[in-house]
């Protein structure tokens, strides 16, 4: 083997004589290899070759009609997209899942037909999947993301699927562009970076040349996108749905659902650190709070429009970057959803269960929301790649309760024996069965509503769609400003991840400037860029100035402090009898007590005895809890005041704005960290302050704090 000393000339020699030859014999390699494509100049075409006239909006029957099966070019490119990965999902990979049921609170029969929201002694079983959208299986679960929000129910008339999201928006108004967009989120095809994130150039490129994205991407950077548990979110159909009740009367609804135990977020900072300690946080969270018994709840609810006040608003309702404030159409419930019950087996239940908006029964109904119309067919495309074909019904997860007969028999995974000699409708060989079931007759069969049509074949979206920013606008000025600082950060720092400083400058200018003029200053600022002094359109108007519902802050749940977790810190010395009188309170109120210690060996209290911990500080850090409390006991204080890891908890605690309660004796600890008492840091040992402590609990975060904590080293 040649040494160093003889490598060192050869090695030399190839880098000075032979480079020319090494870049023609590439380049000869390269022009032999005619699977390398090279887009530069070249027309937009189909794969056989078509030259794509518009490649913005699909074909319809007028511009706020349906679209059209025979639009060969959106096939063409959804049943590409539909079929780029297997076997994990293009999209929303990374999931977890729980069983459930939902019960109206009463008969709605003068909304829908739909029987199981008709009857409330009724129990339908759910499947909820929630899920993040841009990264793999193996990503994490607190990465800036949009977190899909599924719901399968198990009804008597056949399976309903309402598959949407935590965000009541979506980045595109048309199904055609659904490729372009999850193209421009995924990793970057030449290096496969980021994982999990939308912090790179394709995506902002993409977001900052589509204005229609401007809406959902300014929830993707508030808070609403590092949710701090998957029980604490909202979820949205997205899209304008009908019910129709049994007289054939339809109105137009949109779908919530509102957590019981409000809607919060972690800091950006307990994001990054969490998916770092805690890849799984989200998925463990739902795990353990559906173990211990507290079962997460929502309350399905829906806006409802009247057929004739369809074109009453300042958008259009079909539009799916839209939001129908709820100041101008409250959120109806029609009934609770609670999820009581873990999956037994992952990938059985959580890989294999296949959502699909198509998956409705009598008494619900489409618009024609050309994002929903694609998704219609672009679902069930999926689902065959995914599970092998036409009979992903049959896998048990996503069998129906009612009972499928049909002449569909054949295909790959079959595993209904059926019976019989006839696989086709009508028949006399098996005595005409199955039949149809008039959509008259009682518990009658499904008919689409009887929408008129007339209109040309044509390529345009809908003058209607063409506000952008108006919005996106009122979302940023209904938040609070904590709210609105961290979406300033937000931007900043994904647009400081960006490399090419032209798709900074063209956000900035042609996206924030029409948002928000001191929202686009602020971020020019941080980013180094001058600041806008105009936007570059005229922005409509909206009919509300602000909407309080947008904001986190006023929803803080209806279940006060239930299912939180509570760090108690204790060393050897601290006294059992303050530990068992603060776990019990914390109790009373549903809350989750954990004692950590500086090992996960026991501690002795301050009479001697033996005192299990549930983790250690360590194992267990700051970032996992939602509060912390540090029990009276001189040893036990003096301990943790000399135990670094200790100090960090409650230094990292404090920054991530926790409520926090130090028994008497403990000010001195804090005095020494330089942490001064405010409406959530609390010293004392009486009731005043374990009541003061549990309402700053149910705040979430003391946001008063906020600037302070910004002094803390993270």
């Amino acid at each position: 083997m040649p040494s160093k000393k003889t490598d060192a000339p050869r090695e030399s020699q190839m880098a000075g004589t032979q480079t020319p030859d090494k870049a023609n014999t590439n380049a000869k390699l390269q022009s032999l290899e005619t699977f390398r494509a090279d887009a530069t100049g070249e027309a937009l075409r189909t794969n056989h070759g078509v030259k794509i006239a518009d490649n913005q909006n699909s074909l319809k029957a007028g511009p706020r009609g349906p679209s059209l099966l025979e639009d060969f070019i959106m096939r063409e490119k959804i049943t590409h997209f539909d079929h780029e990965r297997i076997p994990e999902r293009i999209v929303h990979a990374r999931g977890t899942g729980a069983h459930g049921y939902f019960q109206s609170y009463g008969d709605h029969a003068a909304l829908t037909k739909a029987g199981f929201l008709r009857d409330p002694e009724k129990i339908t079983p759910v499947f909820v999947r929630f899920s993040t959208v841009q990264g793999p299986r193996g990503s994490g679960d607190t990465v800036r993301d949009v977190r899909g929000f599924a719901v399968k129910f198990y009804t008597d008339e056949g399976n309903f699927d309402l598959v949407g999201n935590n965000m009541p928006v979506f980045f595109i108004q048309d199904a055609i562009k659904f490729p372009d967009f999850v193209h421009a989120v995924k990793p970057e095809p030449h290096n496969e970076i980021p994982t999990g994130g939308s912090a790179h150039d394709t995506f902002w490129d993409f977001v900052s040349l589509v204005p229609e994205s401007a809406h959902m991407v300014i929830w993707a950077m508030s808070d609403r996108a590092i949710p701090r548990s998957l029980r604490m979110m909202e979820g949205f159909g997205v899209h304008t749905f009908r019910l129709i009740n049994a007289e054939g009367v339809a109105s137009f609804v949109k779908f919530h659902w509102k957590p019981s135990q409000g809607v919060h977020s972690v800091l950006w900072d307990e994001a990054q650190k969490l998916a770092g300690k805690d890849a799984d946080y989200h998925r463990r969270d739902l795990s353990e709070a559906i173990e211990t018994g507290n079962y997460p709840e929502w309350e399905l609810g829906v806006q409802i429009v009247p057929e004739e006040d369809e074109h009453k608003f300042d958008f259009d309702l079909l539009d799916p970057t839209k939001i129908i404030p709820e100041e101008l159409v409250p959120v109806t419930p029609l009934g609770k959803m609670v999820l009581n019950r873990n999956p037994d087996n992952f990938f059985a239940e959580v890989e294999q269960v296949a959502f699909c908006p198509g998956h409705i029964v009598p008494g619900i109904d489409f618009t024609n929301d050309p994002l929903l119309q694609g998704r219609l067919f672009s679902y069930t495309d999926t689902q065959i790649s995914r599970l092998g074909g036409p009979n992903f019904h049959e896998i048990p997860i996503n069998r129906p309760v009612a009972p499928n007969h049909n002449g569909q028999r054949d295909a790959m995974h079959r595993m209904t024996i059926d019976k019989g000699r006839a696989a086709y409708e009508p028949n006399s060989i098996d005595g005409g069965w199955p039949q149809e079931t008039p959509p008259a007759a009682q518990d009658g069969g499904f008919e689409s509503y009887q929408e008129r049509i007339d209109a040309n074949k044509i390529r345009q979206r809908s003058e209607s769609f063409g506000d952008h920013f108006s919005q996106a606008r009122l979302f940023f000025q209904s938040m609070s400003a904590n709210e609105q600082q961290h979406i300033i950060k937000a931007y900043s720092f994904e647009l400081g991840k960006v490399e090419r400083e032209h798709i900074r400058v063209r956000e900035v200018n042609e996206i924030l400037a029409n948002i928000d003029l001191q929202l686009a200053a602020a971020v020019a600022a941080n980013l180094g860029l001058p600041a806008p002094k105009k936007g570059t359109v005229q922005v409509k108007g909206s009919s509300l100035a602000k909407s309080p519902a947008l904001s986190q802050m006023n929803l803080p749940g209806s279940v006060g402090i239930k299912g939180r977790k509570i760090a108690l810190l204790v060393a050897d010395g601290v006294d059992g009898g303050d530990v068992d009188r603060l776990v019990k309170a914390l109790e009373a109120q549903s809350a989750r007590p954990l004692l950590l210690g500086p090992s996960s060996a026991p501690v002795k209290t301050a009479d001697g005895k033996a005192l299990a911990v549930d983790a250690s500080m360590e194992g267990m850090p700051s970032v996992m809890v939602d509060a912390i409390v540090v029990p009276a006991g001189k040893a036990s204080l003096q301990a943790l005041g000399a135990n670094g890891v200790a100090k960090h908890y409650l230094l990292e605690g404090y920054k991530h704005l926790k409520a926090i309660a130090v028994a008497k004796d403990g000010k001195a600890l804090l005095d020494t960290l330089g942490l001064k008492e405010d409406k959530g840091l609390l010293v004392g040992d009486d009731q005043k302050v374990v009541d003061a402590f549990i309402k700053a609990i149910e705040g979430h975060r003391v946001w008063e704090r906020e600037a302070a904590a910004e002094a803390i080293p993270a």
